[in-house]
């Protein structure tokens, strides 16, 4: 057995990508971001779906559209395959834990 909030690094130099499960055709990750974003320039733009869950922390996601979700603990947002996307800011002073389920478009 295993705890998803067991084992979380006090320091991150990187964001932490953990694969709990997968698949043949879905993978399931822990997330683990202290204060991480995404590059100023350029997107995320995946070939997959993806929900993801916010189970600590806090997070705000942009879109190339210009929306802007904040997510909080217990908030989950699925992105569609193709739509570009990027971490534009996360916790600071803790840990924002994420769980995010990938699987085909």
């Amino acid at each position: 057995m295993k705890n998803l909030f067991a084992s979380i690094p006090d320091d991150l130099d990187d964001e932490l990508f953990e694969e709990i499960v997968r698949g043949e055709t879905v993978r399931v990750e822990r997330i683990v971001s202290r204060g991480h974003r995404s590059p100023a320039e350029g997107w995320h733009d995946q070939s997959w779906h993806e929900w993801v869950l916010v189970l600590e922390g806090g997070a705000i996601l942009a879109f190339e559209d210009g929306e802007e979700v904040t997510l909080g603990p217990g908030d989950h947002l699925e992105i569609a395959a193709h739509r570009k996307h990027r971490v534009k800011w996360t916790a600071p002073e803790r840990a924002t834990l994420w769980l995010a389920v990938h699987y085909p478009a």
